[in-house]
């Protein structure tokens, strides 16, 4: 499974069950970080999806300014989104959900952490994100229409 085909994968998936009227792929700002998936929903939910296909790019992904500042990052909820069996939930940095793929492209949720169900619809909790970042990328993408 690719990267493109995983971001394909949770671009759908961020549309169809995390409760986010609209979503992006791979829309960077110079303001901000890019964020492989980011869906904004309505008042404060924002979810980011973070693909990661090799296990190096995962361990260097903990070095990005977002995640060791996470109030600069983007996203109220976040995820990795992984090959299944790339990233454990052990892995994970505080307050992450983790997302595998199947071989046949089909999303699992491993770790939701945000819903007391993992395919849950009621979202609670998440990070303090940076809300002129999210406006920034919300500029940049109706400008490109």
């Amino acid at each position: 499974m690719t990267h493109s085909q995983i971001i394909d994968i949770m671009h759908a998936l961020v549309l169809k069950r995390f409760s986010c009227g609209v979503a992006f792929k791979e829309l960077k700002t110079l303001s901000s970080e890019c964020a492989d998936v980011i869906g904004f929903g309505g008042h404060t939910h924002s979810v980011l999806i973070e693909v990661k296909v090799s296990r190096s790019d995962f361990l260097a992904d903990r070095k990005k300014i977002f995640r060791i500042h996470p109030e600069r990052g983007i996203g109220r909820y976040r995820f990795f989104a992984c090959p299944d069996g790339l990233i454990y939930p052990e892995d994970l940095p505080n307050n992450w959900g983790l997302i595998w793929i199947d071989a046949v492209g089909t999303p699992i949720i491993v770790v939701n952490p945000y819903c007391v169900a993992l395919n849950g619809n009621i979202w609670n909790g998440g990070f303090e994100f940076n809300k002129q970042a999210e406006r920034d990328i919300l500029y940049s993408a109706l400008r490109r229409k």
